[in-house]
C-alpha cells in the first residue's frame, strides 16, 4: 500500500477533523501531494494540494476553513478541516504525484476515508 490515510469520521456541523496520509518509500520521490473528495453521485474533486516546495492551492469551497500541510521528513500530508459543513460530507482520498518513473508524474491514491458532517 503506497498511501495510508487516517482520521475520517462523523462530526457535527461547525466541528473539526484532521486527516493524515503517509506515503511509502516505494513511490519516492514525490512531487505534489493533495487531498481529493468524492460525494455520492458526484465527480471526484480537488480539495487541496501542496507542492514539494510548500506552495498550496485550495478549492474555493474550502478556502479559509481547511489547511493542508506536509512534512517532507516523514513523508506525510495532513488536512486540517475546521468549520465543517454538511456539504463537506464525502470520501476523502489522499493523492501523491510520484516521480519514481523518472518523469512527472504517476498518480497514486489512498484507499479513501469517510468524512460525514451532520447538520
Amino acid at each position: 500500500v503506497q498511501l495510508v490515510e487516517s482520521g475520517g469520521g462523523l462530526v457535527q456541523a461547525g466541528g473539526s477533523l484532521r486527516l493524515s496520509c503517509a506515503a511509502s518509500e516505494s513511490i519516492f520521490p514525490v512531487n505534489a501531494m493533495g487531498w481529493y473528495r468524492q460525494a455520492p453521485g458526484k465527480q471526484r474533486e480537488l480539495v487541496a494540494r501542496i507542492s514539494s516546495g510548500g506552495s498550496t492551492n485550495y478549492a474555493d469551497s474550502v478556502k479559509g476553513r481547511f489547511t493542508i500541510s506536509r512534512d517532507n521528513t516523514k513523508n506525510t500530508v495532513d488536512l486540517q478541516m475546521n468549520s465543517l459543513k454538511p456539504q463537506d460530507t464525502a470520501v476523502y482520498y489522499c493523492n501523491a504525484e510520484s516521480l519514481n518513473s523518472g518523469s512527472c508524474c504517476k498518480f497514486y491514491w489512498g484507499q479513501g476515508t469517510q468524512v460525514t458532517v451532520s447538520s
